[in-house]
């Protein structure tokens, strides 16, 4: 079975910093494959894109610039936040802020998003919530270990469920 739209593709993969040679960022192997509903919007159009028609038992190896992957990042998305933030108790928490961690925070929609820490200012914090690997060409190997088609319950939801069925 051929990988398109709305088909359950399970893969593993090495995503590396730049090329083939790069340092690994991630791997998701056998043990613990990745698992997802093809097709759905909640993966990166390029990702898709390259394993779109691959079936079963496919290899694959391929490089994404960064403006195909999460983009350049933007100034706009560094911003500083008021110290009072931060304060616990009147004091700035330490254990939470450090330079170069990463923070939840809610944007103004309500959703979370990380963003980490480049700065304690006397007046702020200065921090980036562009993602992590915006700015970065970034390569992709892998093998496609199952296809198959998703049950309704998953299309209509958007997403794959475990072995048990429903699971949120």
């Amino acid at each position: 079975m051929k990988i398109e739209k709305n088909k359950v593709v399970t893969l593993t993969y090495t995503l590396k910093a730049g090329n083939a040679d790069g340092a690994v960022i991630q791997e998701v192997n056998e043990d613990k494959p990745f698992v997802h509903l093809f097709g759905v919007g909640s993966l990166l159009p390029a990702f898709e894109n390259n394993l779109n028609g691959l079936t079963e038992g496919d290899e694959f190896g391929f490089e994404l610039a960064s403006k195909d992957a999460y983009g350049e990042g933007s100034d706009q998305d560094i911003v500083k936040l008021d110290k009072s933030i931060f304060m616990n108790n009147g004091e700035m928490d330490t254990e939470l802020v450090q330079v170069g961690k990463y923070i939840p925070m809610q944007n103004n929609d309500g959703h979370v998003i990380e963003g980490k820490v480049i700065a304690i200012e006397e007046d702020g914090v200065v921090m980036d919530f562009n993602h992590p690997l915006s700015g970065q060409d970034l390569y992709f190997s892998g093998k496609i270990l199952n296809v198959r088609e998703a049950l309704d319950e998953e299309l209509s939801h958007g997403h794959v469920h475990g072995p048990e069925g429903h699971q949120h």
